[in-house]
């Protein structure tokens, strides 16, 4: 099933402000919330789909790839083992940890009920790092090796923070559920919502003996190696996520996400506008005269292509197919070739002596027709 556009899905325009985007998604929210509309799997489903198109929209850098691409912009990038931190794949643990200040004031609890885990509810931090890319990773994607420093499950307790397997009982307060139940007076009447347990932290067990080697936290520092595979066509500031792979959470909870920051690297002789590369050629005036064949550089290897004789300065040409990939897209973009000529400032005597003949040859002198063109091009370029 196609999905609904972003601005249909929360009943804005295109030109929608930032706090009419949030007014449309609680509104919304608040209509499909699990705790209103308990076992209802179609406003779990709708519930959903505000959450991603609001995670969208009152993002301005990921609103505006939207408003260029649409879905395409977010097709396969999210989801498990390091998609975009974005559109698609969004469960009830992501919503309530982005968005949870949306429902402050309508006595709705910070969880999905009895269904939000206490294992989802102890969750890690995430954490963030920055990888480079040259102009060639970024044509043919790669993959990354990445060493973080980070805290990791404990190896002595396997992450549960015991002494060893008699230091564990079950929590009294919650009796091992992992959450207390509260009813509490709001909008709509009375309401029960339901919170992680605050004896336990929602892991259902408390500790009696602490683990001697993590005091009990269930995690320690470490340098861990985490593979994150880049897909060609990423741009410079766009954010990676790898589910999982940030800090390991206390007492064996879920573990926090990390964020891989893309920066391009600039490279020597191309530069990049979207999908599209730029390059300057520089001919001397023999070759823009007579003609001539040079190698051109692109992202990935050079090509080979002819000069016409009497290419003129500031002739663009174009080479399809022959710049970046769009994200998740067979879309190429095009080389553009833009060539100078290279005028000597200094000649010999000879040289000096042949330009001279040159100088009064009609050859080299420019046509009325070719002086008009030249004047109406200056024209539009200040107009």
């Amino acid at each position: 099933m196609a999905k609904r556009d972003y601005y249909e899905v929360l009943g804005v325009n295109k030109n929608a402000t930032p706090e009419e985007l949030k007014k449309a998604y609680r509104k919304l929210a608040i209509k499909y919330h699990p705790d209103r509309n308990p076992g209802d799997k179609e406003a779990e489903e709708k519930f959903k789909e505000a959450a991603e198109a609001y995670d969208v929209l009152s993002d301005q850098n990921k609103r505006s790839r939207y408003d260029q691409f649409g879905h395409a912009a977010f097709d396969g990038a999210a989801g498990q083992g390091g998609g975009f931190y974005g559109a698609g794949g969004m469960n009830m643990d992501d919503i309530f940890s982005h968005f949870g200040d949306i429902f402050e004031g309508f006595g709705f609890g910070g969880g999905f009920s009895s269904r939000r885990s206490g294992a989802a509810a102890n969750r890690g931090s995430d954490l963030r790092v920055r990888v480079k890319l040259t102009l060639k990773e970024c044509a043919t994607g790669v993959e990354k090796k990445l060493k973080v420093r980070k805290q990791v499950s404990c190896p002595h307790c396997n992450g549960s923070g015991a002494k060893d397997a008699n230091s564990v009982k079950t929590c009294s307060q919650c009796n091992g559920i992992g959450y207390v139940t509260q009813v509490v007076n709001s909008l709509f009447g009375r309401m029960q919502s339901q919170s992680p347990c605050p004896s336990c932290a929602g892991r259902g067990k408390t500790i009696t003996d602490k683990c001697p080697k993590c005091g009990g936290t269930g995690t320690v520092s470490d340098e861990d190696v985490v593979s994150v595979k880049i897909p060609a066509g990423v741009e410079d500031g766009m954010q990676l996520k790898v589910r999982g792979g940030g800090n390991a959470a206390p007492n064996g909870g879920t573990p926090g996400d990390l964020l891989v920051v893309i920066q391009v690297e600039e490279d020597s002789v191309l530069s990049r506008d979207g999908s599209n590369l730029i390059y300057h050629l520089l001919l001397s005036v023999p070759e823009a005269i007579l003609g001539t064949e040079v190698e051109i550089p692109t992202a990935e290897n050079k090509v080979k292509i002819n000069i016409e004789a009497g290419t003129q300065p500031g002739k663009v040409l174009r080479l399809k197919g022959k710049g970046l990939p769009e994200l998740n897209s067979s879309i190429r973009g095009d080389l553009l070739i833009r060539v100078d000529v290279y005028i000597p400032k200094k000649l010999s005597a000879d040289d000096q002596k042949t330009i001279e003949k040159l100088k009064d040859n009609p050859s080299f002198k420019p046509s009325p027709t070719e002086k008009a063109s030249f004047f109406e091009k200056v024209k539009q370029m200040f107009s």
